[in-house]
């Protein structure tokens, strides 16, 4: 578990409050095209030690992974899957709903145009293309028969092993070119997860409430990294559903607050503590954004 210096952590934490929030970088994309600057290091996890157990690495994300369709009030990326990989996303947040024996894609009732075979022959094809990265998968089941859903994922991947389903946590070598599936309450298959989010955090009716919320789950992720669990944070929200943040959808809480999560992780890595937060996930990270997460693994 890497070792942490929390007063100046919490100093920063204070300091980047009454910041603005604006920036220059790419922290935010909408774009739907992927632009990766010239030798852009897409297998970043070859750097990483692989005696290092998974629980110990930061991990950039995307909540909601497939959320590309559906509107404003439903689109969470603007990257397909393949092109979030290239950017260096190592976590997914795949929403499966069973019908018959299909697994389909969704977020909430919106189809999002693909299933999840279709995503695992995504995801298995950059694996084989760049060996050295592991793939961290939550599957969570959605809208009817949730119970069907690991039945169906479990025939699917009969005696795959190329995929981890064992719930101790592996080291980064034994993972290597693999997908490592996440527990979620009603997929028991993988490794233990704890979030830090509470019921209700993704609610935004006003962004200064929500970045709050992120620097005290971000604290907490900073305590648990490194010991049983992954350790999972979200940074995505939606007023949508409320009154005061009626207008406030996935991409306008993202115009926000990615640049200042971009803003606030910068400022950690000036200040020079070894830190570890395992697993933020995130609504339309740019690749500035994704690689300053990646950076607290140097």
């Amino acid at each position: 578990m890497k070792k942490t210096n929390a007063d100046p952590i919490l100093c920063v934490s204070l300091l980047i409050l009454v910041l603005s929030g604006k920036t220059e970088s790419s922290a935010f994309n909408d774009e739907p095209q992927l632009v990766l600057p010239e030798s852009y290091n897409i297998g970043w996890m070859k750097e990483l030690d692989g005696n290092t157990l998974l629980s110990d690495i930061t991990i950039p994300g995307t909540h909601d992974t497939m959320a590309l369709h559906g509107g404003p009030a439903a689109e969470c990326q603007a990257w397909i899957l393949e092109d979030q990989l290239k950017a260096g996303i190592r976590y997914l947040d795949l929403r499966v709903y069973a019908y018959e024996n299909t697994l389909y894609l969704m977020h909430g009732i919106v189809y999002e145009h693909s299933t999840f075979i279709k995503a695992l022959t995504t995801l298995k094809a950059f694996l084989a293309e760049f060996p050295s990265e592991t793939v961290l998968v939550r599957i969570k089941p959605d809208l009817f028969d949730k119970s069907k859903v690991q039945g169906l994922v479990e025939t699917l991947i009969q005696g795959d092993s190329n995929i981890w389903v064992k719930s101790t946590l592996p080291r980064l070598d034994e993972v290597r070119g693999k997908i490592v599936f996440i527990q979620e309450d009603s997929f028991l298959l993988g490794v233990p997860l704890m979030e830090t989010d509470k019921k209700g955090d993704y609610k935004v009716t006003h962004i200064k409430d929500k970045e709050k919320i992120t620097l005290q789950n971000l604290n907490l992720a900073m305590k648990e990294c490194g010991r049983k669990s992954v350790i999972l944070t979200y940074s995505s929200g939606t007023g949508i559903g409320t009154f005061e943040g009626m207008f406030l959808t996935p991409k306008r809480v993202a115009e926000k607050i990615d640049p200042w999560l971009y803003d606030y992780l910068q400022m950690l890595h000036a200040e020079g503590s070894a830190l570890c937060f395992g697993i933020i996930a995130m609504d339309f990270p740019g690749i500035d954004l994704i690689q300053t997460v990646i950076k607290f693994n140097k």
